[in-house]
């Protein structure tokens, strides 16, 4: 799990995301899928977590994936584009006249890996910051940022503090509560830009 993609490959899946976006947004118009014939057919029906972000002038307008492998790659981008279009709960749907401003990005993901550690400073430093996706959980509240949240949040205090609150939890859960904390990795390709690594 977690074998590094193509380049190529994962723009390809960048246009397989927008497509899909399109297919739904310009339901009259017909919508040509990329040639995907290059790619082995194995790593597209590989089941990963899968993430679709979209951006629009920079800043987020939307953010849909499953964290554990239990869709293809395939799968994953296709649905995950259109949910993260359309049923981000944080965001209106995304609206015709936006879709030349939104710049899409798909990340792939590593199993997550459960931490075990002893107390707050033994956790900070099982975390690699601006490398590892985090999930925290506590009963049925469970939530997650991808390593590119780290741009926003470099301080590993105030990202966990922030994942909490995402969580619904309170923001110092991290450090009082006896959370399930798990990380993975990512390997992400956006539009025009070079692929970030794990």
């Amino acid at each position: 799990m977690g074998e590094k993609w193509k380049q190529k490959h994962g723009e390809k899946l960048v246009q397989l995301a927008r497509v899909s976006i399109a297919r739904r947004l310009f339901p009259a118009k017909k919508h040509v899928e990329p040639d995907l014939s290059d790619i082995p057919a194995e790593k597209l029906s590989q089941k990963r977590g899968v993430f679709v972000t979209l951006h629009k002038k920079g800043a987020l307008r939307g953010c849909i994936g499953n964290i554990e492998p239990e869709k293809t790659v395939l799968e994953g981008v296709r649905e995950n584009s259109v949910h993260a279009a359309f049923d981000d709960s944080r965001f209106p749907p995304l609206a015709p006249e936006e879709f030349g401003d939104t710049d899409i990005e798909v990340s792939l993901l590593t199993l997550p890996e459960k931490q075990r550690y002893s107390d707050i400073r033994d956790l900070l430093t099982r975390i690699k910051p601006f490398e590892d996706g985090v999930i925290v959980e506590k009963g049925y509240k469970r939530a997650t940022f991808l390593p590119q949240v780290w741009e926003q949040l470099p301080d590993p205090e105030s990202f966990l503090g922030q994942l909490c609150m995402k969580a619904r939890l309170d923001a110092n859960a991290w450090q009082t509560d006896n959370l399930t904390l798990y990380t993975y990795q990512v390997q992400s390709f956006e539009e025009g830009k070079n692929l970030h690594g794990y």
